[in-house]
């Protein structure tokens, strides 16, 4: 939705050029930059308009003028919290984020805990602020520090040039100047499970269609991926439910298996179908462009990252909104190499870990793509709610050798939504879908020979592949601060 900085400090506001810094995250917000500062603080937001598009400028202001927030998300609750809690705080405007204010000055530190949502924010009063990440961490935060002054920004590129140590912000946590950093959420642990198919079916259904329409809040239009698997196809057959006029958007090479799959789904849902085939030369000239807005160079995320930000590039031309299938796979354990999970605790436990390293994995590459051409992921899948309820189903109805197919429950509970063909289609990954994965593992052995590997891994640095240096040697030229590579979310799924 937006890009948000705050700096904290003795005198931070003749220390930084503040709408200089937003200048290098402009593409998150191209709708509006507001900055706001005192002696010792400063808060700066690039907006992306999709709530109250009129009225919804930041830094906002309570009445008194004392109390400003920026925020990067959404809030679905907020009518909810307005009503309950809010009542007769005089809202300037009808934009989710406003919420906050009110909320804060009831709440404070616990503020996080009643919100529903994906978000960053932060709040200041001149005395105390506190920085906020949401829950699973779909919405990115970092924090810089040099000298006495702590700094937060949505990248990473954003405090290279200020900052001299950069962290990632975790997710589901707060920092507050009084207190420190503090835990508000963690995944729950489970002393029971749902074992009955015939129960655990229904709540699937009601808790996705219950989140799917959640996340058509939205004064924009709203659109969907649609790469013909089984999650953005879900995903597509909810929305459509509730919209007569759906927008869905395909990408891939000629030869993709994906864009025929699409086509099939958005006959069948009468949607408004968009798709865009490119070519590999393509892929590969846009490379550096895509690794820059990733802030990555682990292989996989790379290559999801190429199709990601093409159909991002061609989503924007229509919608400001698209939601996305991501996060199914981790819930039902849909990835290949969990169909080798013999033991049902061991693979509840792989899950969960998965789950964790979302933040700065494929909710990285989300995030990224669509913010770099000023377009909002959703992602309906990890839904606080739905999230719980998924963990709570006994693992073993998630083993491959359980139903003999991935995600049995999943196909099962919405089998009746779209055809048969693509409810029971196998599984492929999204770049493998979109047939670029072999293209970039061909073309980073090609461009770095053995010998260049081995004396890059003699020197420390965090490679392991020669597809991997060759994004990691685009990756440099771009993020030049020290503590960058380390920063970096890599895949660490292995086979109990």
């Amino acid at each position: 939705m937006c890009g948000l900085v705050g700096f904290f400090g003795p005198d931070v506001s003749s220390h930084y050029d503040v709408d200089q810094l937003l200048g290098s995250m402009a593409h998150r917000g191209p709708d509006d930059r507001g900055i706001i500062m005192g002696n010792d603080w400063a808060l700066g937001h690039q907006r992306l308009s999709i709530v109250d598009v009129e009225s919804g400028h930041q830094p906002m202001l309570d009445p008194s003028q004392t109390l400003s927030s920026v925020c990067n998300g959404e809030i679905y609750n907020y009518r909810t919290l307005q009503s309950r809690y809010c009542t007769g705080y005089p809202f300037l405007s009808s934009a989710d984020s406003e919420v906050l204010l009110p909320f804060y000055q009831v709440f404070g530190k616990d503020t996080a805990k009643y919100l529903d949502g994906m978000f960053c924010f932060i709040m200041n009063n001149g005395k105390e602020w506190m920085a906020v990440r949401d829950r699973i961490g779909i919405k990115p935060l970092y924090v810089g520090k040099k000298r006495q002054h702590v700094m937060f920004a949505s990248e990473m590129k954003t405090l290279a040039s200020c900052a001299d140590s950069i962290h990632e912000f975790p997710s589901g946590h707060y920092y507050h100047s009084e207190v420190g950093l503090q835990s508000y959420y963690q995944l729950p642990t489970q002393a029971r499970f749902i074992s009955d198919p015939n129960e655990v079916l229904p709540l699937i259904r009601n808790s996705l269609q219950k989140s799917v329409q959640k996340r058509m809040m939205s004064d924009v239009p709203v659109g969907v991926f649609l790469s013909g698997g089984l999650d953005s196809s879900l995903i597509a057959a909810l929305m459509k439910q509730t919209t007569s006029q759906l927008h869905s958007f395909s990408v891939g090479l000629p030869h993709s298996p994906d864009l025929k799959a699409a086509r099939v789904v958005a006959a069948h849902l009468d949607t408004i179908h968009h798709e865009y085939i490119y070519t590999e030369a393509e892929m590969i000239d846009l490379l550096p462009e895509v690794i820059y807005q990733l802030e990555s160079y682990d292989p996989a995320l790379v290559r999801s990252a190429i199709p990601c930000y093409i159909v991002s590039r061609l989503a924007s031309k229509y919608v400001k909104v698209v939601l996305t299938g991501e996060g199914a796979d981790e819930l039902f354990a849909g990835y290949s190499y969990l169909a080798g999970f013999q033991d049902s605790h061991a693979l509840h436990e792989e899950t969960l870990a998965i789950l964790n390293g979302l933040h700065n994995l494929n909710l990285q590459r989300v995030d990224r793509m669509t913010m770099a051409h000023g377009l909002e992921g959703r992602v309906p899948f990890l839904d606080t709610e739905f999230i719980e309820l998924c963990i709570a189903i006994d693992p073993n109805l998630k083993l491959y050798s359980t139903f003999g197919i991935e995600k049995w429950l999943l196909r099962k509970a919405f089998e009746d939504l779209l055809p048969q063909q693509i409810v029971w289609r196998t599984k492929m990954e999204f770049a493998q879908g979109c047939a670029s994965s072999e293209v970039l593992a061909q073309r980073g052995e090609q461009a770095i020979p053995m010998q260049a590997l081995l004396e890059a891994q003699a020197k420390g640095l965090p490679v392991s592949t020669r597809e991997e240096l060759f994004y990691f040697r685009i990756f440099e030229r771009h993020s030049s601060h020290p503590d960058a590579a380390h920063l970096i979310g890599r895949w660490q799924g292995t086979l109990h």
